[in-house]
């Protein structure tokens, strides 16, 4: 079993930053491919960003390119997700998901392929 804890959301103004950490307990995460969801109030969960076992292979959504970086310290079993030039629309509960990739070049944007989820941190951003 994974165990997954969020840190580092809180209320930032438009156009500025936060780094969301997601750390890992229980197993190593090093074969894991990991992903950011988002869910705002009303809507659907949906995926923000991931990236592969290595830190190789990332993937964003088009909203965040250029604006958010997915990154990955296998020795510390802990994922980041550094958001810059926030918007309001950003504004959502983010979660961090993991799945066993096996060292495969994998990565995932749908919920329904991770089985290890975060309880969520809060992200608002005021306009």
């Amino acid at each position: 079993q994974v165990q997954l804890v969020e840190s580092g959301g809180g209320l930032v103004q438009t156009g500025g930053s936060l780094r969301l950490s997601c750390a890992a307990s229980g197993r190593t995460i090093s074969s894991y491919a990991m992903a950011w969801f988002r869910q705002a109030p009303g809507k659907e969960r949906e995926f923000v960003a991931g990236v592969n076992w290595s830190g190789g292979t990332t993937s964003y959504t088009e909203s965040v390119k250029g604006r958010f970086t997915i990154s990955r310290d296998n020795a510390k079993n802990t994922v980041y997700l550094q958001m810059n030039s926030l918007k309001p629309e950003d504004t959502a509960v983010y979660y961090c998901a993991a799945a066993n990739s096996y060292y495969s070049s994998n990565l995932y944007t749908s919920d329904s392929n991770y089985p290890y989820w975060g309880q969520g941190t809060q992200v608002t951003v005021s306009s």
